[in-house]
């Protein structure tokens, strides 16, 4: 699949020829992440970082605040991954670095080993040093280490004139477990396809930034259909993962998708459709994936009330189930729960509100049968969502934070504080 590219210096997104010739200037890097994260994970290269030259580490904060990145360039200690591992980085990238003693002390699944080479010869501290070692070798030698390699033919790098297919299928066998990435010269959607049915993901730069090829163009470049006419079933979820229904979509309607950020969809029966474009139902496209055998697309969106269901339900199996559910409840009662009704009593009631979180979190701690563990539970989540609708926070915000933190590599202590802290 595609990993488009960011590379940064003195704070902007640019793109060399060779890592040497500055071939173009994109400017502020921000817009081009939140236009990126709608396919995956995004690469971001922190090129000043890499050289020795300088951090680019403030702007690249801010993009993990919009997209999933991977995050390389510079990183060559154990204290140095550990640190992006913690701000939220999906997976790090170590290069020079890339030495057993450093990878074995970072959690596997989310290494990626970067691997430049020069006709074959591994290169490193910013393509300047020749090692004298190939790339399968390099490999062999970091094999269980590194949940990924990321592959990059220096030669061909901003080139634009095509990739080295020929070198790729062993690459991919040598890897093994190890997902293969493979970046410098990729620039159409064939080389894409050809790359994901050998096993290997294509990182591309130039060929987006100078409209070789459009965004929707590389996603798509490797999904089949065994539809006569060509559609892929499209799952549409919401940002909890809950199914609002199934749409189909055509390579016209995820174009649209993708450059609109919306909710479009092929019809069997009128062609390409925008949801809510006709109703008050639209959605905000949040991200695309393919599934494994890339003949079936999932759309999450954010979804507009009154729901995807043209029966004006919120799924097209019903009103959801469970917390989402509820929550969507809580927060619309905000608005119009009448007078005197407890949600609305609460949510105009800070004290109260305080109060009653206060009394709930301590019933819930000092329950001891089962059955009372439930009800305090269910206490506190109640309070706890009318919270965040008085915040005007969304359950997926808290979600999100949950997942953050699970991201995290170093642990606190976790102490409880003191009752002075608390209060």
């Amino acid at each position: 699949m595609i990993l488009p590219s960011i590379d940064l210096m003195n704070g902007r997104a640019v793109q060399l020829v060779g890592g040497e010739a500055l071939e173009l200037d994109a400017g502020d890097p921000c817009p081009i992440a939140e236009r990126f994260s709608v396919v995956g994970e995004v690469a971001v290269v922190d090129l000043d970082a890499a050289l020795g030259s300088g951090s680019n580490a403030d702007v690249i904060q801010e993009l993990l605040r919009i997209a999933p990145c991977r995050v390389g360039g510079g990183i060559r200690s154990v204290d140095d991954a550990v640190r992006w591992l913690d701000a939220g980085a999906e997976k790090v990238v170590i290069g020079t670095a890339a030495a057993p003693e450093i990878l074995s002390r970072l959690p596997r699944e989310r290494v990626v080993a970067a691997l430049d080479a020069v006709e074959g010869e591994v290169v490193t501290h910013g393509w300047r040093t020749r090692t004298g070692t190939t790339v399968a070798e390099r490999m062999k030698e970091l094999d269980g280490l590194v949940g990924g390699f990321l592959v990059t033919f220096v030669e061909r790098e901003g080139r634009l004139g095509g990739t080295k297919l020929e070198a790729v299928e062993r690459l991919v066998s040598v890897a093994g477990g190890a997902r293969l990435t493979i970046a410098g010269g990729v620039t159409t959607p064939e080389e894409i396809a050809a790359l994901d049915r050998l096993g290997a993901d294509a990182q591309v730069g130039m060929a987006l930034y100078k409209g070789r090829m459009s965004l929707a163009e590389a996603f798509a470049a490797p999904l089949v259909s065994d539809r006569p006419d060509g559609l892929w079933p499209t799952v549409v979820a919401d940002e909890h993962g809950v199914a609002l229904g199934i749409a189909y979509s055509s390579r016209e309607s995820l174009h649209q998708a993708l450059e609109s950020r919306r909710g479009v969809y092929h019809s069997r029966r009128r062609g390409v459709w925008i949801k809510g474009e006709t109703s008050d139902a639209a959605q905000e496209l949040l991200r695309v994936d393919a599934d494994c055998d890339r003949d079936a697309l999932r759309f999450t969106v954010r979804q507009q009330a009154p729901g995807f269901c043209h029966r004006r339900t919120r799924t097209c199996w019903g009103d959801d189930p469970g917390l989402a559910g509820i929550e969507r409840r809580v927060r619309g009662r905000a608005d119009v729960a009448p007078p005197g009704s407890y949600t609305r009593r609460l949510l105009e009631d800070p004290a109260l509100l305080k109060a009653k979180l206060v009394e709930e979190a301590a019933e819930l701690a000092d329950a001891a049968d089962p059955r009372n563990v439930v009800h305090e539970a269910a206490d506190l989540l109640y309070f706890s969502l009318a919270r965040l609708a008085q915040a005007r926070i969304s359950l997926a915000d808290v979600e999100r934070e949950l997942v953050r933190r699970a991201m995290k590599v170093s642990r606190r202590s976790g102490d409880a504080k003191s009752a002075k802290e608390v209060t």
